[in-house]
């Protein structure tokens, strides 16, 4: 069970370069149910997930880099490109690590974070931290699946409203 919770930032005050990051690649070869491929630096994976927002069903398997090659023929929409950065967390005296997405390519300027918990209890007691500027985990526009299946105009409408809606908490 994959409990998360999605959240817009602006990491800015960060010194990213501290932590630990990986470089990925992914498309989805089916977006109901999701189906992904990954790559994440020198790995592969292929992941399955259940319908659902903040709590859903996920299963993952490794992948070769030939397996990987020949599911990248079977992809629908485009591929993300992002680096994600592993920083770590302490909250209520549990170590979590943010998640942090930072997007490239046709989504350059998309940065959000996620955090995974244990329970659906934890991720509801969950403050974030105040560089998070706006949850969107129950928006499911957000997901990456969604995002994969954006055309060139959907996705600069899509950046400009999420430009254009500065988060509270």
């Amino acid at each position: 069970m994959e409990i998360e919770r999605k959240f817009l930032a602006d990491p800015s005050a960060l010194s990213l370069d501290q932590y630990p990051r990986k470089e990925m690649s992914q498309g989805y070869i089916s977006t109901d149910p999701v189906i992904r491929i990954r790559r994440s630096n020198d790995s592969y994976i292929l992941t399955v997930k259940s319908g659902g927002l903040l709590a859903r069903e996920e299963f993952e398997t490794e992948l070769t880099g030939e397996q990987y090659d020949r599911l990248s023929d079977k992809v629908e929409g485009t591929f993300l490109s992002k680096t994600r950065y592993l920083i770590p967390y302490s909250f209520s005296g549990s170590e979590l690590t943010i998640e942090l997405d930072v997007f490239h390519d046709a989504l350059d300027g998309l940065i959000y974070a996620e955090v995974e918990f244990d329970s659906v209890e934890e991720a509801e007691a969950f403050l974030p931290p105040s560089w998070f500027l706006r949850e969107v985990t129950e928006d499911g526009s957000f997901t990456n699946a969604a995002l994969s299946r954006l055309s060139g105009d959907e996705i600069s409408t899509f950046l400009d409203r999420v430009r254009l809606t500065p988060g509270v908490f």
